[in-house]
């Protein structure tokens, strides 16, 4: 585990988000492909800012923290600080929520380095405070929802208008697009969740729950097979996550792996893990296609709630943030998997040990066959 949230002369972190760059973008070399982005708050020596770090993944660790590759002021006052940050698959924009809007920036590769540049987005400048941001995994949509209960969804990059509903809930929890970008599903500080057909741009059903269950954090799986929506339902006193079925959208099944609150829930780029986030500061890795717990961090944000959980894209690391101690950069104790070289290596060495014994066998038979 490496610790992130040091303070020093600028603010502590209040979120992250992973940045991978495309191989089709062709960056000046030396600058790092994994990086990651940092919204901090404001000092009485410095401003909210956004810093860009290096991540080491032989390390998993950041590079330097003290000097990141740029760094961009988000504005002037306490309501700048970044809330929360979506990056766009390609890993050329940046979204940044305050208690204003948002802000977007463009990374810009140039002059071997990476450079924040500031970019015109006002249909998000004056929104207000924003509790979720998400892209579509093509790119093409992104879906802001409110404190206010407001949720806006946009085609990217033109910004043009595709839903405003401004009273789609009481005030938003959670919200995630499905990996085919058709659904997103947001849910409210009241326990409801709705699902929502994005191409049309209009609700699609709500989930169904008891008078006595609380859906809060939602996730659509990310593996490809069947597709799956992960909820967290609070039902009494118990804590369970639960699998919707996305054909008809009725629940599967549930099950325990915390008796303590949730606070955020996050899945991994390729859907093989889901995190679990609790109040008291500690974090679960579950494997999906067993649904079982495979990785516990006791006491990472000690005695606080996880606000939020990030995967990286390459590695099985996370990044996990609390508001009163920053962020925590945790490679997660879980059986490593076979990387492609790794299998192609394996096959091939298959193939000459086979190549070997055939020309074993064959030499021994001639000899035994000669008269």
């Amino acid at each position: 585990m490496a610790g992130t949230g040091g303070e020093g002369a600028v603010g502590k972190v209040t979120c992250a988000a992973w940045i991978r760059r495309r191989d089709d973008y062709g960056g000046p070399p030396g600058v790092s492909r994994l990086l990651v982005a940092f919204g901090r708050r404001s000092t009485a020596s410095s401003p909210p800012l956004v810093d860009l770090l290096e991540f080491d993944a032989k390390a998993s660790a950041l590079a330097s923290e003290s000097e990141p590759l740029a760094r961009v002021t988000v504005g002037e006052d306490a309501a700048d600080t970044p809330r929360a940050i979506a990056v766009h698959p390609g890993g050329r924009e940046l979204v940044c929520a305050t208690a204003k809007g948002c802000r977007l920036f463009n990374l810009v590769y140039k002059d071997f380095g990476v450079h924040l540049i500031s970019r015109d987005a006002s249909p998000l400048q004056s929104v207000g405070p924003q509790k979720c941001l998400a892209f579509s995994t093509d790119g093409a949509k992104f879906a802001v929802g409110g404190e206010d209960g407001h949720l806006r969804i946009f085609h990217w990059p033109s910004l043009i208008t595709i839903l405003d509903e401004p009273k789609a809930h009481k005030s938003f929890r959670d919200m995630d697009i499905s990996l085919d970008s058709k659904f997103l599903v947001s849910s409210s500080t009241d326990g409801s969740a709705r699902i929502w057909n994005i191409d049309e741009g209009s609700p699609l059903t709500n989930l169904t729950r008891a008078s006595d269950e609380k859906i809060e954090y939602c996730r659509f799986s990310r593996d490809g097979a069947k597709p799956f929506l992960f909820c967290t339902l609070v039902k009494g006193h118990d804590v369970l996550t639960m699998a919707v079925d996305i054909s008809n959208w009725k629940r599967i099944g549930y099950k325990r792996f915390s008796a303590k609150p949730i606070s955020t829930l996050a899945i991994s780029l390729d859907g093989k893990y889901l995190a679990l986030g609790n109040r008291d500061g500690d974090f679960c890795a579950v494997e999906v296609k067993k649904m079982e717990v495979a990785h516990w961090s006791k006491k990472v944000h000690l005695g606080f709630p996880v606000s939020s959980i990030e995967f990286c894209p390459s590695e099985r690391v996370v990044i996990s943030t609390s508001h009163q101690w920053g962020a925590e950069i945790t490679k997660l104790d879980v059986p490593p998997e076979w990387k492609v070289w790794q299998i192609w290596l394996a096959l091939l060495s298959l193939f000459v040990s086979s190549a070997v014994l055939f020309y074993a066998f064959f030499t021994h038979a001639r000899l035994n066959l000669r008269p």
